[in-house]
């Protein structure tokens, strides 16, 4: 069968012609006259098959007639991510070039008023991310109302990103009367319920095993170190040693790991871009089409890239970190061996690894070998510098105290160590006792301070040959024994004396001591 065969009109078959193919794909055999009936579609089928097609040839034949109205487009397409409806925008261009259609394009990163100015004119054909058609819709510069088609592309992927709600919102905003064509790779319950929530009567297009990867891709997994460090010279060897290796999407879990594989590679000499949903869209477009004409050979990125991105020679794909969702797995090996070529597939599985490739060797119902050959990591002298350092000045191995050792101390740092809790003299108060009394003989006037150093308990002279004091009140009464203070106590700096309790100097029956807010006039009794 051809595609004069599936009653496309003669300006689209033009532009398919003009593209070199001549044969549909299973998908877009059995899609497209369904499309073409005005019938809604369930079509299920693993990415790399020709989805996109499947509903852009038919709604260009579609959209011949009739006219776009402002700020009304007559059909919507959602895609879960900028790259995606950027694609898909890139087929309208090419297969409707005969054609005078207006195409937009509603994703973030673009600032409003742009896009706000060609709704304006009228649009045929809107693609758009769900988060960005909304904000549109809630500042009044977009009505769903005149919707004639619409595609939901990606459906599992939107369920992951967390989507649905806004599908939902969507599918309640435009007529009840549109067409609906819905493609996804796998069926989980969640989007079984969306399809028979809001599909009348699909027509159901499988054109392979849901989550199955393509017969075409090869693949295997290599042990792999727990550490960062270890699967990042695991990669390294992996890359230098691959076969036939014309470029490569090597996919990480989290986009902070995207950023530290990127810098990795850099450094050590190869040619790599990076894409992950933190980047600027400008960034995230022009590293995507450096990857695509070939002056980037490697692509580091987040599962942001690995759902329908169309690169179709793509030699190898590395799961840096294996998918936590199977779902994951499948998607991301569909980068590569699309359009029937072969590619390869290559995971680094740590233990830590092991469940999640058990869940995704169930998932696609067949094992995924071993690599064949010494991976036993290497460390490189290169690589010493990626390792995680210990803080400066600290030695992990001398008492992990954590204090920095400078000059002759890190000399000696074999020797003992004084006991720690208690604060150590200093070199200059360490005098031997002796010296200490003989410095007490020393006249008055070079004695030292008290403050500076108080005399020694044994050194002092006894109690009995001090000069007597004046006693002072007792800041203890109930014991009689300790009338006279010491007269070498000094007060400690930055701690308040003990507040004394003063006793009655004065006989029974005196009150001169007290305050004179408890003094009353004392009346004699009556007849005294």
């Amino acid at each position: 069968m051809s595609f004069s065969d599936l009653g496309l009109s003669e300006k689209v078959l033009a532009a398919v012609a003009a593209t070199g193919y001549t044969t549909p794909t299973p998908i877009q055999e059995q899609a497209i006259p369904h499309v073409l009936a005005r019938k809604d579609v369930l079509g299920i089928a693993q990415t790399g098959t020709g989805k996109t097609a499947a509903f852009v040839l038919p709604m260009l034949t579609i959209l011949e007639k009739g006219r776009a109205r402002a700020r009304m487009p007559r059909t919507l397409i959602l895609e879960p991510t900028r790259e995606l409806a950027a694609q898909v925008k890139e087929n309208f261009d090419r297969y409707g070039a005969g054609q005078k259609l207006n195409v937009a394009l509603l994703i973030g990163g673009v600032s409003f008023g742009d896009q706000d100015a060609k709704l304006t004119r009228g649009v045929d054909v809107l693609i758009a991310t769900p988060g960005r058609l909304l904000d549109h819709t809630e500042r009044g510069g977009l009505l769903l109302t005149g919707v004639e088609l619409l595609v939901i592309d990606e459906a599992d992927r939107m369920l992951d990103m967390g989507f649905i709600p806004d599908i939902e919102r969507v599918c309640k905003l435009v007529p009840f009367t549109r067409q609906t064509l819905f493609f996804t790779a796998t069926m989980p319950p969640e989007i079984r319920r969306i399809t028979e929530t809001f599909l009348h009567n699909p027509q159901k297009v499988e054109v392979s095993k849901p989550a199955t990867t393509a017969v075409t891709v090869t693949q295997c997994q290599v042990p792999a170190g727990r550490e960062a460090h270890e699967k990042r010279e695991l990669l390294r060897q992996l890359l230098r040693g691959a076969k036939d290796l014309q470029n490569a999407i090597i996919f990480c879990n989290r986009k902070r790991d995207v950023a530290v594989v990127h810098k990795s590679l850099q450094k050590h000499g190869f040619s790599v871009g990076a894409l992950h949903g933190d980047m600027d869209q400008s960034a995230r477009t022009a590293a995507l089409e450096q990857f695509r004409k070939g002056e980037l050979p490697l692509l580091v990125a987040s599962d942001v890239a690995a759902r329908g991105l169309d690169i179709p020679e793509v030699s190898h794909v590395f799961n840096f970190d294996v998918p936590h969702h199977p779902d994951d797995y499948v998607h991301r090996v569909g980068r590569t061996g699309r359009a029937g070529r072969s590619g390869m597939a290559i995971s680094l599985v740590t233990p830590l690894d092991q469940k999640s490739m058990v869940a995704i060797e169930k998932l696609i119902g067949q094992s995924i070998p071993r690599a064949e050959g010494d991976y036993e990591v290497r460390t490189e002298a290169s690589d010493a510098g990626e390792r995680p350092r210990e803080p400066r000045g600290r030695e992990r191995s001398r008492g992990g105290r954590g204090k920095p050792q400078r000059g002759r101390d890190r000399e000696r740092s074999h020797e003992p160590r004084e006991p720690r809790g208690e604060a150590q003299p200093s070199a200059e108060t360490r005098v031997a006792p002796e010296a200490r009394l003989a410095s007490e003989a020393r006249p008055a006037s070079e004695a030292r301070p008290a403050r500076e150093a108080r005399p020694p308990r044994e050194g002092r002279p006894p109690r009995d040959a001090r000069p007597p004091r004046e006693a002072k009140p007792s800041s203890e009464p109930r014991d009689g024994a300790r009338q006279q203070a010491n007269p070498s106590h000094v007060p400690s700096i930055g701690r308040p004396e003990p507040r004394r309790q003063r006793e009655p100097d004065s006989e029974p029956g005196d009150h001169s001591h007290l305050p004179a807010f408890l003094l009353r006039p004392v009346r004699s009794p009556a007849g005294a």
